[in-house]
């Protein structure tokens, strides 16, 4: 998952990143309010984890634009020194999710990220994932339509269970190319947009088979079911 974290700390925000890229994540790092919300106009992340007291801004301030900016449904974890009920009742209504009192004990930060991201994003059991017409094998890596099998690279096995699985999310393309091809240097953009173009071709991503996948300029890439009225 990507994940992006708040802190005017710099040790602390160290060891943010080191704890969540040890549980596989990746992790942004902003040690104030402005970079991190201009990040968020053109960045798209799985989880966010935010300090209160910050040189330019307030938690609970950055969590409300959050709300009104991105939508209800992104995780937030507030990190913090404030431990008074009153704090805790304010950041829980300013939008977070959860409240965890500073200083940070590792085992707790893997917890609770664990906890919203499991919350956020169901795990699929079982290891087959069915959306229509579409069956993902995750065994296997492989995909049938209609029971027959799709042939995949890996990465586009991997690109395309990670639309299905965010559809109607808008995702940018360095949020695609983080979760596919983890931080490389150096990925071109054209590689994400040859892995979206094969993928339309492959699985037959088109209305009629109800499922599109649409450019959003200047962020990346919006994958949706389309009903059936739309179809036609």
């Amino acid at each position: 998952m990507r994940i992006a974290a708040l802190d005017d700390d710099a040790l602390q925000l160290d060891l943010i990143k080191q704890a969540t890229e040890a549980m596989g994540h990746v992790c942004h790092t902003h040690l104030n309010g402005a970079d991190f919300l201009r990040e968020m106009r053109r960045e798209t992340f799985d989880l966010l984890i935010v300090d209160w007291h910050l040189p330019d801004t307030t938690g609970p301030e950055v969590v409300r634009w959050v709300r009104k900016n991105v939508g209800t449904q992104l995780p937030i974890l507030f990190v913090t020194h404030r431990q008074e009920e009153l704090d805790i009742v304010e950041g829980l209504g300013s939008g977070a999710d959860d409240f965890m009192v500073k200083p940070v004990r590792i085992g707790e930060l893997n917890a609770r990220v664990s906890a919203l991201l499991r919350r956020a994003y169901p795990a699929n059991v079982g290891g087959v994932v069915e959306f229509g017409r579409y069956r993902f094998l995750s065994e296997t890596r492989s995909i049938e339509i209609d029971g027959v099998p799709v042939e995949l690279k890996n990465r586009e096995y991997d690109l395309a269970l990670f639309l299905f699985q965010n559809m109607g999310r808008l995702l940018s393309r360095d949020h695609l190319k983080d979760i596919v091809w983890g931080q490389v240097a150096d990925v071109m953009s054209r590689s994400l947009d040859t892995h979206i173009s094969r993928l339309r071709t492959l699985l037959d991503l088109r209305p009629a088979n109800g499922f599109i996948v649409s450019a959003v300029y200047g962020v990346g890439y919006r994958f949706e079911a389309v009903e059936a009225q739309r179809r036609a």
